[in-house]
């Protein structure tokens, strides 16, 4: 996948390192060129000097075959300038911004704009929010047989009972962070858009979990 990341600060940095090891291509968009500097002369991607919610800059990112757009840059506003940018005007669907106020975060992410808004978030969140085809680990009992894991969930599934998902899937939804907040659900917590759904599975059951969360509810079901 090509991702398009505004902002080379520590984290945009640290973010397209990482994600240039994983086999993904990347640009780093950044109106100050010495910001490039922290990628370090093993960075193989594009460095775009430019503001990041300028379209001409993003076509030159990459943002036409882009699968994915994170805004870290140090600016609130023109984080979710350039996420908003990127969803509406490019349709890419896998948008994070980075968000210092939690209040204006809230407002962001009942735009359809996932943001990242705590001073505890890491690369590794980012990371899930823009590769969400597929389950990212946070525990593992011991015996690794067992994981609870945030595993992406169709735009279908919004508006279905937690138990619904349960019952279709075979899993346990362990907890849903919405809006920024983690949330114990019970069987008649109603999915909401924007919700992250963590679930408690088998390891060796991740990939048919995947596939039941992708392709929505069973048609026939209740």
């Amino acid at each position: 996948m090509h991702i398009v990341i505004m902002g080379c600060g520590r984290v945009g940095s640290a973010l397209a390192q990482t994600l240039e090891q994983q086999g993904h291509t990347v640009a780093v968009v950044d109106q100050d060129p010495t910001a490039f500097r922290r990628l370090g002369s093993g960075f193989g991607g594009r460095r775009v000097t430019g503001v990041g919610f300028d379209q001409d800059t993003l076509r030159e990112a990459g943002i036409e075959e882009a699968g994915a757009f994170a805004a870290v840059s140090s600016g609130d506003n023109s984080n979710i300038i350039a996420a908003r940018v990127a969803r509406e005007m490019f349709g890419i669907e896998n948008v994070a911004a980075r968000i210092y106020d939690p209040r204006r975060a809230e407002v962001y992410q009942r735009l359809g704009i996932p943001t990242v808004a705590t001073v505890r978030w890491t690369a590794d969140q980012m990371l899930r929010r823009l590769l969400p085809s597929g389950a990212e680990p946070l525990w593992r009992d011991p015996t690794g047989g067992v994981q609870l894991a945030e595993v992406h969930t169709s735009p279908s599934w919004i508006g279905q009972k937690i138990s619904r998902l349960q019952e279709d899937t075979g899993v346990r939804v362990a907890f849903l962070t919405r809006l920024g907040e983690a949330v114990l659900p019970t069987s008649q917590t109603v999915l909401q858009e924007g919700d992250l759904v963590h679930v408690m599975m088998r390891t060796d059951q991740v990939d048919k979990v995947e596939a039941a969360f992708a392709e929505g509810p069973e048609e026939g079901g209740h």
